[in-house]
């Protein structure tokens, strides 16, 4: 019992260090396009001031769950299609390191590039920006009962994983991308 006790004390206290570390880090100002935008409502956020976040996203390729499930394997159709999240320290392609682009796994958009990506210690393979402005679509992302800022792929609306505002420079934003939501093609 004393051990359950203390974790939990110590929990307490790294997550008070933590969101103290979030709330004074300087703030980033990145733009991201309003083309596609599918005369969809944009929303505010506090914790990316100057982002363009959408309420919502309709994507314009559209496939049935059946069409999705061929295309995909079972773990890539539950990250891409139903916005799951792989355990961390498990993607294949968190330790890749080779130059190339990453692209997404179900219509093989371009999104990043291996020139942005860094060891961000959480787990998952993180860029600091997509490979272009055009290039990925911020959603409003309420579930779980946090607020959080989805990213999805522009060509499809597969789910990708979430950005934050905890990244190093130059635009102090950590995109926390799912390796399964992703291939990666090597430069040539």
């Amino acid at each position: 019992m004393k051990n359950i006790i203390t974790f939990i004390v110590f929990g307490t206290f790294l997550l008070a260090i933590f969101g103290v570390f979030i709330i004074t880090r300087k703030q980033s100002v990145v733009a991201m396009p309003d083309k596609s935008a599918n005369n969809n409502e944009y929303v505010e956020n506090a914790d990316f001031p100057g982002l363009k976040i959408l309420k919502s996203y309709d994507a314009p390729v559209k496939k049935s769950d059946e069409e999705w499930k061929r295309i995909l394997t079972d773990e890539q159709y539950n990250v891409l299609r139903k916005a799951g999240t792989e355990a961390p320290y498990t993607g294949e392609l968190l330790e890749n390191k080779q130059k190339g682009t990453y692209v997404t796994a179900d219509c093989e958009e371009e999104v990043f590039s291996s020139d942005a990506k860094y060891d961000s210690k959480t787990g998952w393979p993180s860029f600091y920006e997509a490979i272009n402005e055009d290039a990925v679509v911020l959603v409003e992302d309420n579930s779980y009962g946090m607020n959080r800022v989805e990213v999805v792929g522009r060509k499809c609306g597969g789910h990708l994983g979430h950005v934050f505002n905890d990244g190093p420079d130059p635009t102090g934003l950590r995109f926390c991308i799912n390796s399964l939501a992703l291939k990666f093609k090597p430069q040539k």
